[in-house]
């Protein structure tokens, strides 16, 4: 028989916030793999059961060896955070299974999950209401000028924007990149919300302003999320809304 390699996303950070059909997968797997940080919040729900981990920057170790576990009969789950498919492991493990050819003996299968953008969206009201756009902001194993490119084409294209790994201890430039491109395009008072560990006990929400985003570089780390409006989201009664167009008379 094939072995099982199911990768999904343990959404936010909330346990209440996996969706039902991962915890089913989880149950049933007999080794769970993931970055530690990531299996400490799936809580009881992996005691008693294997694990593969390994540290930042370990993927392909970690995939490797999933799809090895699994290829000699087992039920495997592969973790990430968020969605597995955004942004997390389910490409890399596909990729690894036609690469080591697996497939006779491996079936993967991806499960959705909640994504940083909606989990974000959701704690600052409603911010994803019209179009928008995902950019990670992190350069290892992107160019910057692509992710320069992308970001000006986002901000040309009034796109609400979306940005992950926005900062980290070393690479300080790219977020007050984007701040500087969208205001070539945007209106400096633009609302934008900042997210950090979103649905954790550490979680803090913030709308600040397209001008402002920066000036308060120790409020944005890799932990966060911003959240960049387009010409016609507001910031009104403590919310982000983005209208969808539905004549209201609100101004």
């Amino acid at each position: 028989m094939k072995g099982l390699l199911t990768v999904i996303g343990s959404g936010p950070g909330d346990p209440n916030l996996i969706v039902p059909a991962a915890k089913r997968e989880i149950k049933k797997a007999e080794v769970i793999a993931g970055y530690p940080k990531y299996l400490k919040l799936l809580g009881t729900l992996i005691d008693g059961k294997k694990t593969i981990t390994t540290g930042m920057r370990k993927e392909t170790e970690r995939v490797e060896e999933a799809l090895k576990t699994a290829a000699e009969g087992n039920r495997v789950c592969l973790v990430s955070s968020g969605d597995a498919g955004i942004y997390g492991m389910a490409g890399l493990a596909l990729e690894m299974l036609y690469d080591k050819k697996l497939e006779d003996v491996v079936e993967v299968k991806v499960m959705p999950g909640i994504t940083a953008a909606s989990s974000c969206a959701s704690l600052l009201g409603a911010p994803l209401m019209h179009d928008f756009c995902v950019i990670s902001l992190s350069n290892l194993l992107t160019k910057t000028e692509l992710i320069e490119l992308r970001l000006k084409l986002a901000a040309e294209g009034d796109f609400v924007t979306v940005l992950y790994n926005p900062k980290s201890s070393r690479r300080v430039e790219l977020i007050e990149t984007a701040r500087k491109t969208f205001l070539n395009h945007r209106s400096p008072n633009t609302p934008v919300g900042i997210v950090n560990d979103a649905y954790r006990d550490s979680c803090t929400v913030d709308i600040t302003t397209l001008e402002k985003l920066c000036d308060d570089y120790e409020n944005i780390n890799m932990s966060s999320t911003v959240i960049i409006g387009n010409s016609s989201t507001k910031h009104i009664g403590g919310h982000m809304i983005t209208p969808r167009g539905y004549q209201l008379g609100i101004n």
